[in-house]
């Protein structure tokens, strides 16, 4: 039997490698920290917001005030993903036995 049909959880990922796989790579940090719907849609509104942003900027914004919103989302889901890191990482050193 896998440790799946055993109920048995997986050991988390440490909170710093989580925090430098959501700075390398955008929406990755939430998949890191187990949950994958939540990167999805951090990836979705990055796009989304960057997108929107570079069409309402003026002509002499930079390309940082272009692409203002996907970069602030981008922000948000570094400090998201590891904070869900960290407090998962505390719940197994709680609870090492995963009941």
């Amino acid at each position: 039997m896998s440790a799946d049909q055993t109920g048995a959880r997986r050991r988390p990922i440490h909170p710093y490698l989580v925090l430098l796989i959501a700075m390398v790579a955008p929406g990755s940090g939430q998949w890191a920290a187990g949950n994958i719907q939540r990167g999805v849609m951090f990836a979705w509104f990055m796009l989304i917001l960057g997108w929107v942003t570079w069409h309402l900027a003026g002509p002499g914004a930079s390309v940082i005030g272009r692409l203002s919103g996907g970069l602030f989302i981008y922000a948000l889901s570094i400090i998201d993903a590891y904070k869900l890191a960290r407090i998962r990482w505390a719940q197994a050193r709680k609870d090492p036995a995963g009941s």
